[in-house]
């Protein structure tokens, strides 16, 4: 298959510097409100309008499965990536709640569960049944990791077309730490022993075996560091090619992306790599204690909005921060200016 030309528009600097000016006329010392006067100026750009809107949200939730999990470098067995999938379909898991808290439109896709999964709302997108263990070959072909990132475009248009004003991305993998350790490393030039950390919670000899096993799997598959199909092809990550491919989606049509933690910006750097200009839509929306996070948002050039110390992923970050940058859209909506309050402002 021919991979898509995405067609991205640059952000609208114009209304940015407009927002900016009539931010400093509200009801406040100037700067007063922070970061958060730095999103709404974020959002009305990326959105090209003076009074930008995230609700309501959309989550896209996407599962697949890892053959590097043959090699035991996660704390759980594989088949917990199909458990927790059918934990999501009957509304138990976290992403749930918080979903619920935001009244967001939820959606799981299967795009690489190993098993075959039967439920009304799941949504099939399946690639193939997991990957392969890229110890021992590469995880994809690349008309597979294209299929992928294609079938995650598809899905982010899917739920804009419900008339969703931002997206969270989420995922479920059971070993998705150790492909995003892979790429990031690949991509930022930082050893794996800098980038790995404790995923679901191994042991300190899971970790040192883990860092050994994907230092050798760099090794051993050579990946392309400048080309992002080739790097998801050898080291991937369905779900994360799933995630990329909604970010290019969402840009396209100027929709917020609300990136998670490690593994979603990890997708945030491949997105990056097939179109540059798909930063420019990206608000990394807290920072992770995966030490590969860190390294991540760096390259990807963004500060994250909070630190509560999470690592769950499942877009559980994301939704839990919505509700500040609600705020930003909200402090432009309806707080008064100086003028129209009748009040004084300073000399």
């Amino acid at each position: 298959m021919s991979q898509r030309i995405y067609f991205i528009p640059e952000r609208n600097r114009d209304i940015g510097k407009q927002v900016s000016a009539y931010i400093n006329t509200l009801t406040k010392p100037i700067g007063s409100l922070g970061r958060l006067e730095e999103i709404a100026i974020n959002l009305a750009e990326i959105k090209g309008e003076h009074f930008p809107s995230v609700t309501k949200p959309g989550i896209l939730v996407f599962a697949a499965d890892h053959g590097i999990t043959e090699e035991g470098v996660s704390a759980y067995p594989k088949e917990v990536t199909e458990q927790m999938v059918l934990n999501f379909l009957n509304g138990g898991a976290a992403i749930n709640v918080f979903s619920r808290q935001i009244g967001a439109l939820l959606e799981i896709i299967d795009i690489g569960i190993a098993a075959d999964s039967k439920h009304d709302r799941l949504v099939n997108r399946k690639i193939r049944r997991g990957t392969a263990n890229f110890l021992k070959e590469d995880a994809m072909s690349l008309e597979q990791a294209e299929a992928a990132i294609e079938a995650g475009y598809l899905e982010g248009l899917r739920m804009i077309k419900k008339g969703v004003q931002c997206l969270i991305l989420g995922e479920m993998g059971i070993g998705n730490t150790s492909s995003s350790s892979a790429i990031v490393s690949v991509l930022s030039n930082e050893s794996v022993n800098n980038v790995v950390g404790h995923g679901t919670g191994i042991t300190s000899e899971q970790f040192v075996h883990k860092v050994a096993v994907i230092t050798q799997s760099i090794e051993q598959r050579k990946p392309n560091r400048n080309d992002p199909i080739d790097l998801i092809s050898k080291l991937g990550g369905l779900e994360i090619a799933g995630m990329a491919g909604a970010m290019l989606a969402a840009a396209e049509q100027r929709i917020p992306v609300l990136v998670d933690g490690f593994i979603c910006t990890t997708s945030a750097l491949l997105a990056k790599e097939i179109n540059a200009n798909v930063a420019d839509y990206l608000l990394v929306t807290h920072q992770s204690v995966e030490p590969g996070h860190s390294i991540a948002t760096e390259l990807l050039g963004k500060e994250p909005i909070i630190n509560l110390g999470l690592r769950l992923g499942e877009g559980t970050g994301a939704a839990v921060a919505f509700p500040i940058i609600q705020s930003a859209t909200l402090m432009l909506k309806e707080m008064a200016t100086f003028s129209s309050a009748g009040i004084t402002d300073k000399n």
